[in-house]
């Protein structure tokens, strides 16, 4: 099994859902965090002074899948998310040793 976190714009979040739907992911968890990095921010004007953001606001989407359907899931954020922009996000993708779901027991694939 595979954890897939996603750090995306706020704006691409809902397409993002409506693709790992349409790939039969059915559980996932969203957060919403702030943070910069090649896009370092951005200046704004409140009255009259000069303002510097460092920390914009971004959704951290977080799956866990099958390790054969890891590839299919990234490919999907990716495509989804994508403007070819700075800021347009990350993926860090992680080994899951196990996965329980607690109201029956099941561990494994059967527990997603």
């Amino acid at each position: 099994m595979k954890k897939i976190e996603a750090i995306i714009r706020p704006e691409k979040m809902n397409d993002v859902k409506v693709a790992l739907s349409n790939l039969g992911v059915n559980g996932m968890t969203v957060s919403n965090v702030s943070g910069f990095g090649n896009q370092k921010g951005y200046t704004q004007i409140y009255r009259g002074q000069e303002i510097v953001t460092k920390l914009l606001p971004k959704i951290k989407l977080e799956v866990v899948v099958s390790t054969e359907k890891a590839e299919e899931v990234i490919k999907a954020i990716v495509t989804t998310s994508k403007t070819g922009e700075f800021g347009d996000g990350k993926i860090f993708v992680f080994d899951v040793i196990d996965a329980v779901r607690i109201r029956t027991g099941e561990h494994g694939d059967a527990a997603l």
